[in-house]
């Protein structure tokens, strides 16, 4: 496969421990093999429990395919499986190496199996089972959007309940996370993903693949008041979102520029959407906050914001002005942790395992797998 660039997130020359706050629980001194094939990154990870709330990223090695995909200005599902089939072996080998262990250390394997791109799901899951079945280890079937959710207590402990902001080139949703496998869907995109809408600007824009990282670079060159953009739902109840007719409006705008436009057109646009998608946020969040304590009672501890889009700096910046001022604590995991990643996989796998809680041999992928109907036995 032409142009993937396999990295090491983490390795054993830089060891990132977490020391995980009491409320967590305890997680047993287990290591688990993560496998993450939903998309367009081919990814394996061991993270291994230390007793009393303490997490350690062994290794995290991450196969981007993203040179492979920028020419169709999206991900390809056939290029994307093939090169899961073709790297997977080779990527956990690596993982293994750089952690200085053989399959005898490891007691589990999780591997995502959904939701995601049916083929690669399928190359993870049945390479996950294979592994478990002849090591006889368990095999942890894990929700990518859960690995997503669960980052957070890696990364900075965060215990349960928080608020969950997901953020994705697929998923745009708010819920209440209350404990494992529960889940309370409080909003949802009712078109496209914040994420889609980033990649889609940028495209129109001719600003590359992927999206996120493009608008956000043009972004800070540009006026962001220069445009007036809509902030739809901007105002109304409820946590949902919609960002189809922000995406028309950037359209519209384009088409009326002078041809051809100035690079600074392109920053000043790319700024104005950037600058509607965060207002947009703010808004659905005040109202997911108030939803939040209605159902459980109580304010919302945390704010966890997850999945790629997360790692935009301007989304991060405007979550902090609205938390601060309620002594809500904001929790964004690091960018490489945002982004698809084994070792989130195989933390989710982790603490499923330690709940008792596994999967069979013939647990089926699922292309589509809502947070909301996640349950902690599944």
């Amino acid at each position: 496969m032409s142009g993937a660039k396999a990295k090491s997130v983490f390795c054993t020359n830089h060891v990132w421990r977490c020391d995980l706050s009491s409320k967590l629980g305890y997680i047993s001194a287990m290591k688990i093999l993560g496998i993450e094939t939903s998309c367009d990154e081919t990814a394996a990870a061991i993270v291994q429990g230390n007793g009393a709330g303490a997490g350690t990223i062994i290794s995290n090695v991450v196969l981007s395919q993203l040179d492979d995909h920028r020419p169709f200005g999206g991900v390809v599902p056939e290029i994307a499986a093939r090169a899961h089939l073709d790297h997977l072996d080779s990527i956990i080998a690596r993982a293994l190496a750089e952690a200085e262990l053989g399959l005898d250390a490891i007691d589990g394997i999780a591997a995502t199996a959904g939701p995601g791109l049916i083929g690669g799901v399928h190359v993870g899951s049945m390479t996950a089972k294979a592994i478990a079945s002849a090591r006889g280890l368990p095999f942890i079937a894990v929700n990518h959007l859960e690995a997503h959710a669960l980052t957070a207590r890696l990364t900075n402990g965060v215990a349960f309940p928080y608020l969950l902001l997901l953020v994705s080139g697929g998923h745009c949703q708010l819920l209440a996370v209350e404990g494992l496998g529960q889940y309370s869907l409080l909003g949802t995109t009712i078109d496209d993903a914040i994420g889609e809408a980033f990649d889609k600007t940028a495209k129109l824009l001719g600003l590359g693949f992927p999206g996120g990282p493009a608008v956000q670079e043009a972004a800070t060159h540009g006026d962001p008041k220069r445009f007036k953009l809509p902030r739809p739902l901007k105002g109304r109840e409820g946590c949902d979102f919609s960002f189809s007719g922000l995406k028309t409006a950037v359209r519209q705008t384009a088409l009326k520029l002078d041809e051809p436009a100035i690079e600074q057109d392109t920053y000043d646009l790319a700024a104005s959407f950037q600058t509607a998608v965060c207002d947009t946020v703010t808004d659905r969040c005040k109202n997911a906050f108030t939803l939040f304590e209605e159902k459980l009672g109580m304010p919302p501890p945390a704010l966890v914001a997850a999945g790629g889009v997360a790692a935009n700096l301007a989304l991060r910046a405007t979550l902090e002005a609205i938390c601060a001022p309620q002594a809500i604590q904001l929790v964004v995991p690091p960018p490489a942790l945002c982004t698809d990643n084994a070792a989130m996989v195989a933390w989710a796998g982790l603490e499923r395992l330690q709940a008792g809680l596994t999967s069979p041999m013939n647990f089926q992928p699922r292309p589509r797998w809502p947070l909301a109907e996640l349950r902690a036995a599944e």
